[in-house]
């Protein structure tokens, strides 16, 4: 077999793969969709944290929240269930060092007990279970969370710029 058939078929597989990976992330949460560039700064402003702070990212896609978070000086993580998005998140995150991991992983399945603030661009039919996560996660301290173009039902928001929704989860009942 020639070269050029060897290497037709390894470009067929890894996009067969790729679409596979893509397509496991819906159950899971959203298909990998960037934020709009004039927004991130708006979600990361509306977090509103201080250098040394960890802010997490739930679903880091390319790990374009994770540098820009970094930047600011914030610990940052990413869970990121696709694994081609994950290794282009952890390339993309690796001059920043220690202070960006790239995990990946389901997040509904990780300890984000010690963010100081979330990120997250999910789609509608999950925000009834993001509420539940977040609840039982910030139990310690109050926990800013960021939701990008979704509400989370049953919950006021605190602010609000452009599609970006700020909460507060902890100490204070919901709502209050």
């Amino acid at each position: 077999m020639e070269w050029y058939n060897w290497l037709f078929w390894i470009v067929w597989s890894i996009a067969i793969l790729m679409v596979i990976s893509y397509a496991l992330t819906i159950p899971f949460g959203a298909i990998y969709i960037p934020t709009i560039k004039d927004e991130r700064q708006k979600a990361l402003d509306l977090l509103d944290l201080k250098p040394g702070q960890t802010f997490v990212d739930l679903g880091s896609g390319d790990g374009t929240m994770l540098i820009l978070a970094a930047q600011r000086g914030w610990k940052a993580i990413g869970y990121e269930l696709n694994p081609f998005l994950a290794i282009v998140s952890w390339l993309r995150t690796r001059r920043y060092g220690r202070h960006v991991k790239v995990r990946l992983g389901n997040f509904w399945k990780a300890d984000v007990s010690n963010a100081d603030g979330i990120f997250v661009f999910l789609i509608t039919h999950h925000m009834k279970r993001l509420d539940r996560f977040l609840i039982k996660q910030a139990r310690q301290k109050d926990l800013k969370v960021v939701s990008n173009s979704f509400e989370i039902p049953g919950r006021k928001y605190s602010k609000k710029s452009g599609p970006m929704f700020l909460y507060i989860y902890g100490s204070k009942p919901p709502n209050a």
